[in-house]
């Protein structure tokens, strides 16, 4: 049954509704929230997609989203240079910075293998990880995946990769529970699991 609202309001809706986490019955609640508010969060809104639409770019080092290429963590100098935490998406990259447990260099992979979703390894940020954990500067590689089958099998794929290379591979402790996602840890347990990691 179609909405009494305007294809443009129809439009909203669908786009909203593609969003994770929103169903078409929160995408009609955020999209009346949207007109109702046009000047003070439309507008503003609007304003804001434009501008990352415009100046976000991916980071050609980790794969980070910044404005800049390399992207702020890539050009911390403060960061310890010989770890390297490599993380299935950006949003996890996120979730580890929020925790404040460790202050190193990432790899965004950009997805695990899934025989489901159809992601191969040739699918997947690889051939950049390989040479970066060949840098001599680099001394431990930090599996930071969701203990899921898919971040699992990722996990085994990605040891056999850097199988012979001079560097400690190592992923986070069980305090991470099995299905869970990065993305929705509280701070603490990320923590925790950062502290806690032992060898893959």
């Amino acid at each position: 049954m179609a909405l009494p609202a305007g294809p443009e309001i129809e439009r909203l809706i669908k786009l909203l509704a593609r969003l994770p986490g929103l169903g078409p019955r929160s995408a009609r609640r955020a999209a009346l929230q949207l007109v109702k508010r046009r000047e003070s969060l439309l507008a503003p809104l609007a304003e804001a997609m434009q501008q990352v639409s415009e100046r976000v770019r991916v980071c050609s080092t980790c794969g980070n989203v910044d404005t800049s290429d390399p992207c702020a963590i890539c050009r911390d100098e403060t960061r310890d240079a010989s770890v390297l935490v490599v993380v299935a998406d950006v949003s996890d990259l996120w979730a580890l910075e929020r925790s404040g447990a460790i202050r190193a260099r990432y790899h965004v992979l950009g997805g695990v293998i899934s025989a489901l979703d159809g992601v191969r390894p040739d699918d997947l940020n690889l051939a950049t990880l390989h040479a970066r954990a060949s840098d001599s500067a680099v001394r431990e590689v930090i599996l930071a995946l969701n203990a899921t089958v898919d971040g699992q099998t990722t996990a085994h794929y990605i040891t056999s990769v850097l199988a012979g290379l001079p560097v400690r591979i190592t992923r986070l402790a069980h305090g991470v529970p099995i299905g869970g996602e990065l993305d929705y840890l509280d701070d603490g347990t990320l923590a925790a699991a950062i502290r806690q990691r032992g060898t893959f």
